[in-house]
């Protein structure tokens, strides 16, 4: 779902570039205000790797960093779809969504703010962080990660 619905957004700049260039000037408004959008989304809200170090959990996007000590980290665990609109209820997005995925807040009925990092919609991977906000993320081998990271209730 979320990779159709980024091909169809990629899409869009393009087909305004080429109404644009076939005599619809007004259409590369348009078409450079998304172009600069997709940019800021993929430079900024898009991470591109989460990584399990000795001591961090940390986060890379292409133009920041950012790190979770592990001793903040109270415990991590592997969910599925189903069982995370169990546990969550009724969800809003507050950030980037739809292009590459879900990037910022998702206003949960039953947690609150939960901070939100996914690229696809199953095999979550949900971090709690004591009396902090919770993380979902969507690492490349969500198994691997919850594995490297740790399992156990208490870090």
């Amino acid at each position: 779902m979320i990779r159709g619905l980024t091909l169809f957004l990629l899409a869009l700049p393009i087909v305004f570039f080429a109404l644009a260039a076939s005599g619809n000037r007004l259409l590369e408004i348009p078409a450079f205000l998304l172009a600069a959008i997709y940019a800021w989304v993929w430079l900024r809200f898009r991470p591109s790797r989460f990584v399990a170090l000795p001591d961090a959990l940390e986060i890379r996007w292409p133009l920041k960093r950012r790190r979770i000590p592990r001793n903040e980290i109270t415990s991590v665990r592997l969910i599925e779809a189903a069982e995370l609109w169990r546990d969550i209820g009724w969800g809003m997005r507050v950030g980037a969504g739809g292009l590459w995925g879900g990037f910022g807040w998702l206003w949960t009925k039953r947690r609150g703010i939960v901070q939100m990092y996914i690229s696809r919609t199953d095999r979550f991977v949900w971090i709690e962080r004591g009396s902090q906000r919770p993380w979902i993320i969507t690492p490349e081998e969500p198994e691997a990660f919850v594995r490297e990271l740790g399992t156990s209730d208490r870090l």
